[in-house]
């Protein structure tokens, strides 16, 4: 490890632009990615902001640790989907829930009340072909100026990277699952 000073200075201007909703992409192979979302879904709670989480690949009746904490807590969370693709018995219905979840989820964001919605996974139906990019893109670009807009998941079309304010690329280097330790309750659910 290389030791090195600690800063003395601030290392950056403040900056001078105007505040207004952004536009915030968790990507990549590694993990943290909605785990990052929510921190920043209990920040915005914390603040007294009224925030909205979407899941696109969990069921309504999911009922992880992130559920149950939300609703301890006053956030609503919702299940768009039916589970892993790989699990589905049906994948056109698969596809079906996720246009209707991005109905519900495109009403929440053009609606305004909200300041920050959370769209947990919305890359896969997308790289899927499930949800039509485009519709997704516009309602990014005209949605109310004061919304913050959080995506998550993997491979994450270029064109939203392009749009988004802020990208982070969650790299995987190691994973317990890898080296053969299965999920674990409060890890991955």
């Amino acid at each position: 490890m290389q030791i090195e000073a600690a800063p003395t200075e601030k290392r950056y201007e403040k900056p001078e632009g105007e505040r207004r909703g952004l536009i915030i992409v968790n990507t990549g192979d590694g993990k943290g990615k909605s785990t990052a979302a929510f921190g920043l879904a209990l920040r915005a709670h914390g603040r007294g902001k009224a925030v909205k989480i979407y899941q696109f690949m969990k069921v309504p009746t999911a009922r992880f640790g992130e559920h149950r904490m939300f609703e301890q807590i006053g956030i609503p969370i919702e299940g768009l989907g039916d589970g892993f693709s790989w699990k589905s018995q049906d994948l056109e219905h698969s596809a079906q829930l996720a246009r209707d979840g991005w109905e519900k989820a495109r009403a929440t964001i053009m609606g305004g009340e909200h300041f920050m919605v959370v769209l947990d996974e919305i890359t896969y139906p997308l790289i899927y072909g499930w949800l039509p990019l485009e519709g997704v893109l516009q309602t990014l670009r005209d949605r109310p100026k004061d919304v913050h807009v959080v995506l998550t998941g993997r491979r994450c079309p270029e064109e939203i990277i392009e749009l988004a304010d802020t990208v982070t690329e969650m790299k995987l280097i190691k994973h317990a699952f890898k080296a053969g330790v299965p999920a674990q309750r409060g890890i991955e659910d």
